[in-house]
């Protein structure tokens, strides 16, 4: 398996788990510090490698008026400002090949959003960039569809690739994880992250917004790391009850040393240690 370097940060086979985390969406600037300066504590005192991660702008939205963020322009902006002073990497969404070009001068890790992962010149673009690309399999992908989504990076020259599980779709307004697609996909040769939030999402259920069930969260997260993957994405907020964005599959602040820890125990019951 390809090792992934992300500012230092040793992401594959035999390298401690990596968490990729924070809010869904960058509400203000104030949230978003004390998020992220939460959490690196929280991942340092249990030695875990961590990425923050937020939205300058949700692009997929269920309603047009529903809360989408800053914007490219400002939105770097705080995330170069939190890289800086709380001294983390950071990840974003990108959505155009435009946007790639102007978000890879600022972030560590550019992600692409499951509906858009087969979007070619996006890929491509991102993968120019020379930064870590993190493609969300679509939940209308077979794991193994996403041996085509590496191909199409490595060709544009970039082997920084991670993988990352998010669901499948199961009817309407419902998601299931195959745990299967873990393996599967770690085949293809790159570092496999398990998105242990959207994972419980039910896109559109709620009308003009995703409902989702936040309670899964934590069974599912101890499932990913049991079957196998590098690391675990989590959408985390200090209050998702008053979130702006993905409030009901977000996990709170207040319980995520909870969930890493149990997270810890089970990755060194099969094999994995901190740092």
């Amino acid at each position: 398996m390809q090792t992934v370097d992300i500012a230092g940060i040793k992401v594959g086979e035999g390298q401690p788990h990596l968490v990729i985390a924070g809010p869904c969406v960058i509400e203000d600037e104030g949230l978003v510090m004390e998020t992220a300066k939460e959490l690196k504590r929280i991942t340092g005192e249990l030695k875990l490698p961590f990425i923050f991660k937020t939205s300058y702008d949700k692009a997929n939205r269920s309603s047009g008026q529903s809360f989408r963020g800053p914007g490219i322009k400002d939105g770097l902006k705080i995330l170069d400002r939190v890289r800086d002073k709380v001294g983390v990497p950071i990840l974003s969404d990108v959505h155009s090949a435009e946007e790639a070009l102007e978000a890879g001068k600022v972030l560590d890790v550019l992600q692409i959003p499951a509906f858009l992962c087969r979007q070619t010149d996006l890929l491509i673009a991102a993968a120019r960039t020379g930064k870590v690309v993190n493609v969300k399999k679509g939940q209308f992908l077979a794991p193994w569809d996403m041996a085509n989504v590496v191909q199409k990076i490595e060709e544009a020259g970039n082997r920084r690739i991670l993988l990352t599980e998010r669901g499948a779709s199961f009817g309407y307004n419902n998601l299931v994880t195959d745990f299967r697609a873990l393996p599967i996909m770690r085949r293809l040769g790159y570092p496999v992250i398990f998105d242990a939030t959207h994972s419980v999402q039910l896109p559109g259920g709620a009308g003009t917004r995703s409902s989702g069930q936040r309670e899964f969260v934590a069974p599912l997260a101890r499932g990913a790391v049991a079957v196998g993957c590098e690391g675990l994405f989590m959408e985390v907020h200090p209050n998702p009850d008053k979130a702006l964005s993905d409030g009901p599959n977000m996990v709170p602040l207040a319980e995520v040393r909870g969930l890493l820890e149990q997270i810890v125990r089970v990755a060194a019951a099969v094999g994995r240690i901190p740092g």
